[in-house]
């Protein structure tokens, strides 16, 4: 399996943007994203702060 070009703080961090008010489309567009693998990763790592 690949490795992630994102570490799990990274990934924490991006979901700390949505948190704080940022469309979850911005912040897909601008860590070059989608928006399916920001829920799976919501989903994984939603409880992790």
């Amino acid at each position: 399996m690949r490795k992630s070009r994102f570490s799990e703080s990274k990934i924490v961090g991006i979901l700390h943007e949505v948190e704080s008010g940022i469309k979850v489309a911005d912040v897909c567009r601008t860590h070059g994203i989608s928006a399916q693998t920001y829920y799976v990763w919501n989903s994984k790592y939603g409880g992790m702060w």
